[in-house]
């Protein structure tokens, strides 16, 4: 099993996750901010990882060090757990429709980290501020060193944009990390 744990504390957030890739989409996520959870879920059984999460943060502020910081440790587990990437499909593409919205989404674990969202999502949905999507995608694209492209084909319902846009993500993570031959996938025989 591909597997990783980090137990991260800050004067900000206190997170313990631990991750399976080859899982079955079992989730057991707690931090705190309902949306957020949801939002996890989505991505664990979309993508067929187990995910253990508590994060206990200062809410009393908001949930932005909450979200920033669970993305920083989910992205450094998959990245732990990819290791040497040996034998991954390294790239994958979904669109995913819900409802009145549609996001496309796009992976590269090539070990360099770069987000492109020019579709900001704003306002709030559940109390939750949809800008915290956008932290948490750049959280989890550098820790995991991975190229992560997002595009909103059809705007609308806040709350529909990223539920599609975390479950597009959850089948290029899937796709992607799914091991496909017994080779480095890279011309340079190897990846960051």
């Amino acid at each position: 099993m591909r597997k990783a744990e980090v137990s991260r504390r800050t004067k900000e957030t206190d997170i313990s996750l631990s991750l399976e890739l080859d899982g079955a989409g079992r989730a057991e996520i707690g931090t705190g901010v309902g949306f957020f959870d949801h939002m996890l879920e989505l991505l664990t059984v979309h993508g067929k990882l187990n995910v253990k999460l508590v994060c206990r943060g200062d809410l009393q502020v908001d949930a932005h060090h909450t979200v920033e910081d669970v993305g920083i440790a989910l992205g450094g587990c998959v990245k732990a757990a990819l290791g040497d990437k040996r034998g991954i499909a390294r790239f994958a593409d979904h669109v995913v429709p819900m409802d009145d919205v549609a996001a496309q989404v796009a992976v590269d674990f090539s070990g360099r980290p770069a987000l492109i969202f020019p579709d900001k999502i704003a306002g709030s949905a559940g109390g939750f501020d949809m800008e915290l999507v956008e932290e948490f995608l750049r959280a989890f694209t550098v820790h995991a060193g991975c190229n992560l492209y997002v595009k909103l084909l059809s705007r609308g319902n806040r709350h529909h944009e990223a539920e599609a846009v975390f479950k597009a993500l959850a089948l290029c993570v899937r796709d992607a990390v799914k091991v496909v031959s017994d080779e480095i996938p890279s011309s340079k025989g190897m990846l960051e």
